[in-house]
C-alpha cells in the first residue's frame, strides 16, 4: 500500500529511494515485472494508452510514445524529475516546463492506473480520495480529502466546488494533482460516518447505509 500510495515520508518520495534503504528496489522491480507479465499488464496499459489521448498539443502517436515511455521508467523508480529530463532528450522541441508538466502529470496518472487496475482485478470498487495536505492543495481538491469514490464513476472536483468544470477524472489524474488513490480494503479503516461521492454529489453516509452500496462479493472483502 505504501508503494502505491506514495506514503514514504522520511523514507523517500519514491519507492526506489524507499527501497534503497533496505536494499530491496531490485526486488520490487523484479515483482512489479512479474505483475506486469500477467493480466494486470494488459489492464494496465489499455489505462496507460487511454491517458494519452489527454495531451493535446502534441501528435497522437507521440502521445503514445510519451505515456508509454513514462509508464516504463515510473516503474523503474525514476522521479518525474528525472524523467522530465529523459523526455527532453526523446523531444528535443519540448521546453522544461511542458517536460516537467507532462512527466509529473503522466507519473501520477500511472500510479493511479496500477491502484486501479490492482483494485479491478480485486474486485474492490471503491477507494478514498487523498490529498498531500498543504497548502498547495487545490481548494477543489480539498474537499475531496477522505471521500469515498467509486472506480466506474470519476468526479469533477470542480464541479462540486462550484468551478467550471475541467472534466471527470480519479485522484492523481490532472494536471500538477498530488493527490493519490487509496483503495478501500477494509471498512474498519474509515471513521463513520463517512463522506462517500454518490450520483453527482458528496454525501455522509453512516458505514450500514454504504455497506447497502456494496455488492456482496465486495462485502465480503472488505
Amino acid at each position: 500500500m505504501k508503494m502505491v500510495t506514495h506514503l514514504f515520508t522520511d523514507a523517500g518520495r519514491t519507492w526506489r529511494q524507499a527501497a534503497k534503504v533496505n536494499s530491496k528496489g531490485a526486488l520490487i522491480y523484479q515483482a512489479l515485472m512479474e505483475e506486469m507479465n500477467g493480466p494486470l499488464g494488459g489492464v494496465l496499459a489499455a489505462q496507460i494508452q487511454r491517458n494519452a489521448q489527454y495531451i493535446k498539443d502534441v501528435p497522437a502517436d507521440i502521445a503514445r510514445q510519451m505515456t508509454e515511455h513514462i509508464m516504463s521508467q515510473s516503474m523503474q523508480g525514476l522521479r518525474h524529475t528525472d524523467i522530465a529530463k529523459n523526455l527532453q532528450q526523446l523531444f528535443p522541441h519540448m521546453t522544461d516546463v511542458k517536460a516537467n508538466l507532462i512527466a509529473r502529470t503522466e507519473t501520477a496518472k500511472t500510479a493511479t492506473a496500477l491502484t486501479q487496475s490492482r483494485s479491478e482485478m480485486m474486485g474492490i470498487q471503491w477507494y478514498r480520495w487523498r490529498t498531500s495536505m498543504d497548502d498547495r492543495v487545490r481548494d477543489s481538491h480539498k474537499i475531496m480529502n477522505k471521500v469515498l469514490i467509486p472506480w466506474d464513476a470519476p468526479p469533477s472536483p470542480e464541479e462540486l466546488h462550484k468551478e467550471a468544470s475541467v472534466g471527470t477524472y480519479h485522484a492523481g489524474c490532472i494536471w500538477n494533482c498530488r493527490c493519490y488513490a487509496e483503495p478501500l480494503i477494509d471498512l474498519d479503516f474509515i471513521e463513520w460516518p463517512a463522506k462517500v461521492y454518490l450520483h453527482g454529489s458528496i454525501e455522509e453516509l453512516s458505514r450500514k447505509q454504504f455497506e447497502r452500496l456494496l455488492p456482496k462479493t465486495q462485502a465480503q472483502v472488505v
